[in-house]
């Protein structure tokens, strides 16, 4: 297995985000017998956004399992599975329905390595599909990061492209703790990306450096990755030179690519779509006043979600982050 994909001299193909996910997972299925699936229709029909597609009927009934209608159910399950040799990839439809599984994870998927002193750790993938703009109803669509990034013994990742979506689901099997995977809906079907045929792997708790810049820190993750890349080349064409920070793993969070690229630009804008009040954004900011504090040249600002549930349809788009709302902040920080 390769590490980190940088580009090697490999064949690749021509994939959407969701097809990665799904090669990612038939790559480990064939990789580790000791691998499973299991969740609400991932089976036979292949999933609701098809992420599963076509696994069953490769790899058996026995290795890709339908389950009940009970997230708790599906989650301590694959808890048991855990900590008897198998490394369970459980699905979550929707972020939205990961609530009534909240106790499992927060009980006993995150701490049974702790509790036990080690003897059992629990090396589990939970798939969520999360966030706005593909018009589903309210609670499908949300951006829960924070419960789980605030929950130690577990580490959450967030891929923003094809690649590092199977690098980054590869590496989440293989990884001997939980892993939350966080899959942005509205990037499943939006572009391609060549991506490696082989096994690799990006390695969890590294953001990435999708643009660099000069005069602001863009922080971002998940679908609104693209769009803060639009307004960064939008700012440039305007003589502001914005640097794009894909944050990739949002716990552990990698300190260092953003205390770097913030103590050269003096000036950062952390976007995300979950609501402001307790989001991850917080957290980013803290990072940014211990570690590059007398380097900013403008206080940090934050483009969110407003603190409502996610709204029905003809008002979506206005609830999520938007290039005006993400220039006018970045303007902001530059005229300071």
């Amino acid at each position: 297995m390769t590490t980190e994909y940088t580009k090697l001299d490999t064949a690749t193909k021509s994939l959407t985000l969701i097809q990665a996910i799904n090669e990612g997972m038939e790559t480990v299925l064939e990789q580790d017998p000791s691998t499973l699936i299991l969740g609400e229709d991932v089976g036979k029909n292949g999933g609701v956004f098809r992420a599963t597609d076509g696994l069953q009927e490769k790899f058996g009934e026995d290795r890709v399992i339908d389950t009940p209608l009970s997230e708790s159910g599906i989650i301590g399950t694959s808890v048991g599975l855990a900590v008897n040799g198998f490394k369970p990839i459980a699905e979550i439809q929707f972020m939205g329905f990961i609530y009534p599984a909240y106790d499992q994870i927060m009980t006993h998927v995150s701490r049974i390595r702790m509790r036990t002193m080690g003897r059992y750790s629990v090396p589990m993938v939970i798939r969520a599909p999360f966030g706005a703009g593909v018009r589903a109803p309210e609670i499908h669509s949300d951006s829960a990061e924070s419960l789980f990034t605030h929950m130690p013994g577990i580490k959450v990742v967030c891929p923003a492209t094809p690649v590092d979506a199977k690098g980054l689901l590869i590496a989440a099997v293989n990884d001997p703790d939980p892993v939350l995977y966080m899959e942005p809906m509205h990037s499943y079907r939006a572009f391609r990306e060549e991506v490696p045929v082989e096994s690799y792997t990006v390695e969890i708790g590294k953001g990435k450096i999708r643009k660099e810049g000069e005069d602001v820190t863009l922080i971002t993750w998940g679908a609104m990755v693209p769009i803060v890349e639009k307004v960064a080349r939008q700012a440039d064409a305007k003589g502001i030179s914005c640097e794009v920070i894909d944050l990739r793993t949002l716990y552990p969070i990698d300190q260092e690519i953003i205390s770097e690229s913030v103590q050269k630009t003096g000036r950062a804008v952390i976007i995300h779509e979950a609501p402001g009040t307790g989001g991850l954004g917080n957290d980013v900011v803290s990072i940014i006043n211990d570690t590059s504090f007398l380097y900013l040249k403008a206080p940090t600002e934050r483009v969110t979600g407003f603190d409502v549930p996610v709204p029905f349809f003809s008002l979506e788009k206005h609830y999520l982050p938007t290039p005006e709302r993400i220039f006018k902040s970045i303007e902001k920080v530059t005229n300071f």
